[in-house]
């Protein structure tokens, strides 16, 4: 499949970002954590109602954050926010087990290495333990779990990266106007949407071809 992607790439049309959710959700709202039905299962993976509601308040706030005063109830409906939520967790689904499938693999030192220079656990520019444990206690986690929830993140962004590689840099064309560094940073973003793009293509691939079973009575 990677492959097709390489010799295609081009042709991908700009999709709009959605921003990706990591699988580590922060700010567990009043979700009951013993509900046995699904928001969405994935072929044999399933969304929890807790890593739905988590990831939704996650994201309503980055957009609250970024749109200021101007975020109401309407805007998000405008922005389908529960929806794009659903789709980013799926989309995070398909890919872990597409990088399962590839061989993809984390270490432990690439884990630890992610873990030290998250700025939620520093102080004063480093990396603080006990706020480390602190955080992971108030979660209700223990270390052992949230470094499991850590390795699959890693997992999902090399998969992405694997897939944004298929983008042949060649295909870019610039148009030529300005200097040098405007031609630049015009190629830079145009690379980017593209790679974007390759993923989204890669991802609609895998939405035909695994079973995706929504119970849409739970986003409400």
């Amino acid at each position: 499949m990677l492959q097709a992607m390489r010799k295609h790439a081009k042709f991908f049309y700009i999709l709009f970002f959605i921003v990706i959710l990591s699988f580590i959700f922060w700010g567990v709202g009043t979700v009951d954590k013993s509900t046995a039905v699904p928001v969405a299962e994935v072929g044999n993976e399933k969304i929890t109602v807790e890593e739905y509601w988590n990831a939704y308040d996650r994201t309503r706030e980055f957009y609250r954050n970024i749109m200021k005063g101007t975020f109401t109830e309407e805007t998000e409906k405008q922005l389908n926010l529960k929806q794009k939520v659903l789709d980013s967790l799926i989309e995070q689904k398909l890919l872990l087990d597409e990088a399962k499938k590839e061989g993809i693999t984390v270490t432990d030192a690439e884990v630890e290495d992610s873990i030290v220079n998250d700025q939620a656990f520093m102080r004063d520019g480093r990396f603080d333990k006990e706020i480390y444990i602190r955080r992971l206690q108030l979660e209700g986690w223990k270390p052992e779990y949230f470094e499991a929830l850590k390795r699959k993140d890693l997992e999902v962004a090399k998969m992405r990266q694997l897939i944004e590689e298929s983008v042949d840099v060649s295909d870019v064309d610039v148009p030529q106007k300005g200097d040098e560094q405007t031609q630049n940073s015009l190629r830079q973003a145009m690379l980017s949407q593209m790679r974007e793009a390759a993923v989204m293509s890669y991802v609609d691939v895998l939405r035909k071809q695994i079973r995706i079973k929504i119970n849409p009575k739970l986003l409400s």
